[in-house]
């Protein structure tokens, strides 16, 4: 199946406003079991666990349990605050035993081999049932087993696929090698197509099994020992142990300001800081005085972005490995802002060579309630199915995350026992009166998509923050985004706007992509009391409040 035109849909929409609660996500009916959570008694809190848990079925291209999970949130209360679920390499996977195994594969030499795509060398420990479980026994008002219902009566009863997400499904033909990965996510040997009834037994039966145990069946239990047992058997280092061991955290968020507002991201292993260097920048160098629709504005911004990824490539990595300069600070902006200038820099690079992470597959899902919670939630597996490792019986697909690593001994994200990959996923939350006193005005937003996840940051919060574009129209706006081979991409919509010979002349390197390239967002607000919510033109989702 082609992938969708979706140029095409014309359908006009704008900002959902509700009272008592609001969700937001790239696919209806996890919407709905998020506004029916709210409904049930649950909070912000509750619904994002239920949605996430229900979009591993509904959208299972994008995530599942065998990946990872992270939140920014603001609480009733005024906490703010974020939680990371993500496991690290194996114990055994030091960098002389991942080379030799690559090497083997592949039939080259340890010191030419490089991070698979996918395999078992690319699965890290997965962190989503821990995350959900601590998001709900810390925040929620229900238990993790009520919050998965939904879910597991998805998949053991089965649900309509939805347009966009068929054509994801695709790549799971290629994908998908084993007998039981192919029995688990394709039918008769195929993808579904849109509209076609499927269902999910083995997801449901192993989310029966967490949802009677909890969290331990995942890490402690049967579940466990079969996501040991394949990795090992397609020649990876993941044990029983190594799942055992894991814990998610609540952490500190880093933040900034940027023309009166305040951001919140996630502090590394994931890119957060690059979000918010880029904002510094682009307050630094004045980007918005110039006209929404101007190319300038185009330039500024993405000039902007390309000094914080080129900086943020090379210090982010698992903090408990290496420190980082103070990529978030107002100083380092005024500093690095000496490298934008009118035209085109191509004397900085971003990118981490062989990352694979320029453009991911992920769910990013906001939820805000009448008590005052906000609520950014992301779920994924990396790139779209994962590492194509499915785990025995239990219909679980296995991130590649680890594909993010380096074999490079000299690189900042070189494998090591027990690290976290550099890690693309950034929910965020803004206050977006934080020089008012008397005004609550908070938002919980993302972007979904690999490298794009930064750039569209920038690009929403400018929307909103220096354009005052209603919420609708922030995600509608068409986007752009620079690429690792030093391109700035742009929307179909944009192909032949004059503004495109500008940037050209001003240096830059223009390519147009489909809308698929430009990410999934999501975003809701709580201001004064009023919540609103908004979604991804380019997903099938919604924004659903009641």
């Amino acid at each position: 199946m082609p992938e969708p035109n979706l140029d095409r849909f014309t359908s006009r929409r704008s900002t959902a406003y509700a009272n008592r609660g609001m969700v937001a996500t790239s696919q209806p009916l996890a919407s709905q079991v998020g506004v029916s959570t709210l409904e049930d008694g649950g909070n912000a809190f509750d619904a994002a666990v239920a949605t996430a848990a229900a979009l591993n079925v509904v959208e299972p291209t994008s995530t599942g349990l065998g990946g990872d999970v992270f939140a920014l949130y603001k609480t009733a209360d005024g906490e703010v605050g974020a939680m990371r679920s993500c496991g690290g390499a194996p114990a055994e996977a030091t960098l002389e035993n991942v080379r030799e195994a690559v090497a083997a594969e592949e039939d080259v030499d340890p010191e030419d081999a490089e991070m698979p795509e996918t395999g078992a060398q690319a699965v890290t420990v997965p962190g989503t049932a821990r995350g959900w479980e601590l998001t709900a026994e810390k925040f929620g008002n229900k238990s993790l087993g009520d919050l998965l219902q939904p879910a597991i009566h998805y998949a053991k009863e089965g649900y309509p696929v939805s347009e966009v997400v068929s054509a994801q499904w695709q790549h799971g033909e290629e994908l998908f090698e084993s007998e039981h990965a192919r029995e688990a996510f394709l039918f008769d040997g195929e993808a579904p197509s849109t509209g076609q009834q499927v269902s999910l037994p083995r997801l449901g039966e192993s989310m029966e099994t967490i949802a009677e145990e909890g969290a331990d069946a995942f890490y402690e239990g049967e579940i466990g020992e079969n996501i040991a047992a394949e990795v090992q058997s397609e020649g990876g280092f993941l044990t029983t142990e190594d799942l055992a061991a894991f814990e998610p955290e609540l952490l500190d968020p880093v933040s900034t300001t940027y023309n009166g507002a305040e951001i919140y991201e996630l502090p590394p292993n994931n890119q957060g800081l690059i979000a918010l260097e880029a904002l510094n920048l682009a307050e630094e160098v004045g980007a918005a005085d110039h006209p929404l629709d101007s190319p300038e504005r185009i330039h500024y911004f993405a000039e902007a972005l390309k000094v914080a990824f080129h900086d943020g490539h090379r210090y982010i990595t698992d903090p408990e490995y290496e420190d980082h300069p103070p990529l978030a600070a107002k100083s380092w902006a005024e500093e690095r802002a000496e490298l934008i200038g009118e035209e085109a820099n191509h004397d900085v690079s971003f990118g981490v060579e062989g990352s694979n992470a320029e453009d991911a597959d992920t769910v990013l899902l906001c939820v805000a309630d009448d008590e005052g919670n906000v609520v950014s939630f992301i779920n994924s597996r990396f790139a779209g199915f994962g590492s194509g490792i499915v785990a025995g019986d239990t219909g679980i697909a296995l991130q590649n995350r680890g594909s993010s690593f380096s074999l490079d001994e000299d690189h900042p994200n070189r494998i090591e026992p027990g690290k976290r990959p550099f890690h693309t996923l950034v929910p965020a939350i803004a206050e977006f009166a934080a020089e008012d006193d008397e005004t609550e005005d908070w938002a919980a937003f993302g972007v979904m998509g690999g490298f794009m996840q930064p750039q569209g940051h920038l690009q929403l919060i400018s929307n909103i923050v220096d354009y005052d574009l209603p919420l609708q129209a922030a995600l509608d706006m068409p986007r752009w985004r620079y690429r690792v081979d030093g391109e700035l991409g742009v929307e179909e919509r944009m192909n032949g706007d004059e503004r495109l010979s500008k940037l050209a002349r001003m240096g830059h390197k223009v390519q147009v992509f489909p809308p698929s390239a430009f990410g999934g967002a999501q975003i809701v607000r709580n201001e004064n009391g009023t919540l609103s919510g908004a979604t991804e033109p380019r997903k099938d989702g919604n924004a659903q409040g009641y």
